[in-house]
Order: C-alpha cells, then sequence, then structure tokens
C-alpha cells in the first residue's frame, strides 16, 4: 500500500440518496452506514432470527433426507473438505455438528494440496474408501467434481455435495446438492461460504430431526447449534466473502461467542498465539491474525493440523498446534517475501520488454515458486498494480497451477471460463470465484495461456476504471481522535469484504518518524494547529527508510485502540501514506 510511485486519488465514499431511518446516531456513524447501502434499523439487525429459511435452499429436502436416513441407520459418513481456512472450518462444522445431531461415526480426509490438488477427485475417492464409509458429504467443494462423485457413485457410496463456488454447465451427479449459487436457487444470497452452506444445512437437519421427535426418542437433548458459530464467523471472513447481511449476521454471533469466552478452544488457542485478546476480538483479526495462521497449514504442510486444531476439546494441545501453525506461518511470510521479489524483479523486465504498457492481465511464473503461496503473491501484485493476475508455480509432469486473484468488475472465473471456452484444450481445470479462481495448465501451453488471459481481460477492461483510487469516510475532528469513538466504530458493524471498514483521511505533520520491526513505520502526527498528538503505524512497508525526515504527510487510516502493559491509547492503522513536506 506504500508505494510512491503508485499514488492515489483519495476519495469520498458515495453516500445513496434514499433518506434514512435510523435512530439517534452519531452522524459521522449514520454517514458510515448510509455509504454502505444501509439506511434503516432493520439493516443493522444482527440477532439469529433475522437469517432467511434454510429451506429456500434448492436441494435441501433430498439432502436433509440422506442425512436423516444415515443417522437413524447409524451409517458410516466422510467428510471430504478443501485445504483452506473454510474448508477447515467448514469440516469442523460437519464433523461436530454430525456428531451433536446424533451421527455416530463421522471422520474426515482433506487432500493435501501438493499430492492431490483440489476437490472430490478419483485418487481421493480411494482413499476415502480406506475409511470404509457408506457416505460421502463434501464441505467446500464438489460442484466441479464430476469425475469423483462418478466414481464414488460407481463404489456404491452416497454423495453429498455441499459448496458455494460457481457450477460449471454440468453438475456432478451426487444424490444432493446444496449451493445458493446453483441455478435458480430461491436462497437470498450467492454469498455464503462454505462453512455457512454447511451450518445451514445442519440447520434443516436439526429441524427435521425435531419434527420426527428424533430427539425426544433417543432421549438426547436437541443441541445450540449456535456453539459452532465460532467456526462458521471464522471461516466465512477467511474466505473473503461478500459480508452481506445474512454473512454479517453470522460473523458477528460467532465473535459475540469468542468475546464471551464461548469458543472452541482451537479458535481460542490461535487467537491467543496471534496476540489479540479475546473480549476485544474483531473480524479484522479473524481475517488478518487468525486466517493466515490456520491457512498455513493447508499452505505449507497439511491442513489436517489445522482441523485438528479446530477439533480438539483439549486446550493445551489446541495451544501447542496452534504454536506449529504459527510456525509455519512464519515460514510462509519468509518464502512469500523472496517470491515477492522475484515477481516485482519479472515486473521490472515486462517493462523493459514493453515500455508502454504491462498486459491488461498480468501471468507471472517460477518453476521454483511454492504451490500453496502462489495466492497470496497474486493478491499482492494484484493490489500493486490494480490489475488481474496469476501466479504460477510448476507442478511437475509438464503441469503447472496458477492461483488467479482479480478487481471489481472482473470476474475472473468467467474470464477463465471464456477463455476455455475459446480455446478448448487450454485449460486442464479451473474453478472459484469472482474475485479468486485457482487453474491447472501444462507448461508448454503457459505462453498460450498468457496471451489469451490478456486478451480476455483486456475485453473486460473496457468499461472498468483502473485509475488507483482509495474510498476514505472524511475527515474526523479532534475530538473524535478518542477510545471512546474508536469504540463506538468497533462495535458499529461487522467489518470485511464489501461491508469495507471505516477509513479515514487527512493532512498532519508529523512529529516523528522512526522504523520498527526492520518493515514497519512508526510516526507520531498531529493536526496542523492542533494540540493532540496520535500514533500510528503501517505495516510491511517497502522502502521504509524513503520516509525518514517526512515533515508534513497525507494519510487514509483506520482508527484503532492499542493496548499495551494495561494502557489503552489511540492508534492510527495506516493504509496509505503520501508525502506531501
Amino acid at each position: 500500500m506504500y508505494y510512491p510511485e503508485a499514488r492515489k486519488n483519495i476519495i469520498a465514499r458515495p453516500i445513496g440518496k434514499k433518506r434514512p431511518q435510523f435512530g439517534e446516531l452519531h452522524p459521522v456513524l449514520e454517514r458510515i452506514y448510509l455509504a454502505r447501502g444501509l439506511t434503516s434499523e432493520a439493516d443493522l439487525d444482527r440477532t439469529l432470527t433475522k437469517l432467511p429459511s434454510p429451506w429456500l435452499l434448492s436441494g435441501m429436502e433430498a439432502m436433509v433426507t440422506h442425512l436423516v436416513t444415515a443417522i437413524d441407520a447409524g451409517k458410516r459418513i466422510s467428510i471430504v473438505a478443501d485445504f483452506d481456512a473454510d474448508g477447515a472450518t467448514s469440516c469442523a462444522v460437519a464433523v461436530k455438528g454430525l456428531q451433536l445431531l446424533g451421527a455416530g461415526q463421522v471422520s474426515f480426509i482433506v487432500p493435501n494440496r501438493f499430492e492431490y490438488g483440489y476437490g472430490l477427485t478419483p485418487e481421493i475417492v480411494d482413499l476415502v474408501k480406506l475409511q470404509k464409509p457408506d457416505m460421502i458429504v463434501t464441505v467446500d467443494n464438489g460442484i466441479s467434481s464430476i469425475d469423483g462423485v462418478k466414481a464414488a457413485k460407481e463404489s456404491g457410496l452416497t454423495v453429498l455435495v455441499t459448496d458455494h463456488h460457481l457450477p460449471g454447465h454440468e453438475l456432478p451427479a451426487a444424490d444432493a446438492i446444496v449451493n445458493p449459487n446453483l441455478p435458480d436457487d430461491k436462497f437470498p444470497s450467492g454469498s455464503l461460504a462454505g462453512v455457512g452452506v454447511i451450518f445451514y444445512v445442519l440447520m434443516a437437519l436439526r429441524s427435521r430431526l425435531r419434527e420426527q421427535h428424533w430427539f425426544d426418542r433417543h432421549q438426547i437433548q436437541e443441541p445450540n447449534l449456535g456453539q459452532l458459530l465460532d467456526y462458521v464467523a471464522l471461516g466465512t471472513v477467511a474466505d473473503v466473502v461478500p459480508l452481506d447481511q445474512i454473512n454479517r449476521i453470522l460473523v458477528y454471533q460467532g465473535l459475540l461467542r469468542i468475546r464471551t469466552g464461548r469458543g472452541h478452544p482451537g479458535v481460542n488457542a490461535l487467537i491467543e498465539i496471534s496476540g489479540k485478546r479475546l473480549q476485544s476480538i474483531s473480524s479484522s483479526d479473524l481475517g488478518f491474525a487468525l486466517g493466515p495462521r490456520l491457512n498455513a497449514a493447508g499452505r505449507m504442510d497439511d491442513m489436517s493440523l489445522g482441523i485438528e486444531c479446530l477439533l480438539t476439546d483439549d486446550p493445551a494441545h489446541a495451544r501447542e498446534i496452534a504454536l506449529q501453525l504459527d510456525d509455519l506461518n512464519n515460514d510462509r511470510r519468509e518464502i512469500e517475501g523472496q517470491m515477492k521479489n522475484e515477481a516485482i524483479a519479472l515486473l521490472k523486465e515486462m517493462k523493459t520488454l514493453d515500455e508502454h504498457h504491462l498486459p491488461a492481465g498480468v501471468c507471472l511464473f517460477n518453476a521454483d515458486w511454492h504451490q500453496g503461496v502462489i495466492g497470496i503473491l497474486a493478491s499482492r501484485i494484484k493490489d500493486r498494480l490494480h490489475r488481474p493476475v496469476i501466479a504460477f508455480a510448476s507442478a511437475g509432469k509438464d503441469e503447472i497451477k496458477g492461483s488467479a486473484r482479480s478487481i471489481p468488475g472482473v470476474h475472473i472465473r468467467d474470464v477463465l471460463s471464456d477463455i476455455a471456452a475459446e480455446h478448448p484444450k487450454l485449460l486442464s481445470k479451473f474453478g472459484g470465484h469472482a474475485m479468486a479462481a485457482g487453474l491447472s495448465l501444462k507448461m508448454h501451453d503457459y505462453p498460450s495461456f498468457a496471451l489469451a488471459f490478456d486478451e480476455m481481460v483486456r475485453k473486460r477492461l473496457a468499461n472498468v476504471d483502473l485509475e488507483l483510487k482509495i474510498y476514505s469516510d472524511g475527515e474526523l475532528s479532534e475530538n473524535e481522535l478518542s477510545i471512546e469513538f474508536a469504540e463506538l466504530l468497533q462495535n458499529a458493524g461487522t467489518w470485511g469484504q464489501e461491508f469495507p471498514e471505516p477509513v479515514f483521511d487527512g493532512v498532519f505533520d508529523v512529529i516523528q518518524a522512526r522504523i520498527v520491526g526492520q518493515r514497519h513505520l512508526k510516526l507520531v502526527l498531529r493536526k496542523p494547529a492542533g494540540d493532540l498528538l496520535v500514533d500510528a503505524i503501517a505495516f510491511y512497508v517497502d522502502r521504509p527508510e524513503q520516509w525518514l525526515g517526512l515533515r508534513t504527510c497525507r494519510v487514509v487510516y483506520k482508527l484503532d485502540i492499542n493496548e499495551f502493559r494495561g494502557n489503552r491509547s489511540v492508534q492510527f492503522i495506516l493504509q496509505y501514506l503520501e508525502k506531501i513536506a
């Protein structure tokens, strides 16, 4: 975010014209809500009673019928999960939830991304069969697993698919599919994460078991599925799905459970290792502190380790695993830094070869890059260039795997779908969302794909503004730079993707500037003609020494509370820094 050569325009976040119907609100808070499309008290309601019915999801009736039959008959159920944080939390919700609802034999398997790749493949079916299940339930995957579902069905297994990824032209021949993004699905949102989908399945299953007096007949207490919401919150935020009202409710309720000490030991251990406090945990903490540590297991080693952390009921064991995840995350950071430097060198070479412009859609490849880190790398370079980026790594046997990240206005999975339609033999497989996708292709096809990707993205960029810009919620007065106002903002919303945390801008005098921890920049700021001194910190700054000697700057910041040795003070978390003098 701190590239002096990439100056951004700071513009006010636009506010709709609809008349607000809030009660008494702080005027800044009202402005923040209006800029995010909220106009009434009802939009602010985050109670579970406002969640839509799970029965609106198509396929739910068949899904629940099969699960009731399996529970009644004591059948063995195997959960097949994805290897990211959404997949891990989805797996934890499925295992714990089905056990709470009476399933006696529930196991799980998560593909090792370096050996098997993504989803329910025929090879994964062979591994699952070693568990001798009667039923497979996929979580956060399966909608594109045509061959894997076919192989499982041919082996006599019942296959239930729960997923949220966009379906292709052909659906797998599963016994039931629940996915809010299926064509003509009546659920009011396609933004559920995989963990949200399986949570909804469990809610429907519980209601059916209740109707059949299953809990009374078996003399067990009907479970409160709310105990799973810390998992749901973590997976939803970590998967960077849009935080519409449904997801805001799920995340908010999960945060409440954590803050009141009702989270699972694994989630609590991740919070402790991250240096955060249970009582003040926020959605951004889930995304930037817990999510990366959980994801590190799938990126660097085996996501089974992350799932074990989530599932254990032993706090000491959870902390032991959390420490291992923290070590893996540190390794990931080191590798990511090296890969980023190599990617920047490739970009400079591209600019040398073509002085006029970079490709509209950028492809980067290095045979030595780590498969588990290319997604983060693509995201970092996308942020730097403000255009779609795919980073590729070698997958062996003349195959390469790519991870794509996009910008608003360019639906990256649709881009890949269009390429596959025009060049049927170019892509081995692909799948994903509007903003992120994965793909595989042959190494010898990489040059042709890079050209096709640039061409297809260029067509879609005709109506997309590529100007670097950052949206601000305006300036704050010196009186609003307080702990009380910072707490008001923290409690005012469940901030995240497409419901962004408030940021503010302003011009400040720089009283002090210094480098901390080698890559972080610490500033002491004061409004011109003001009296209040405010600490500000910018994390992971490229060449932080260039900002030393700064006298006046324009900043965009989040208003935060710094807690150190029992003392609390206001702090700016800098999002953008621009030199004025």
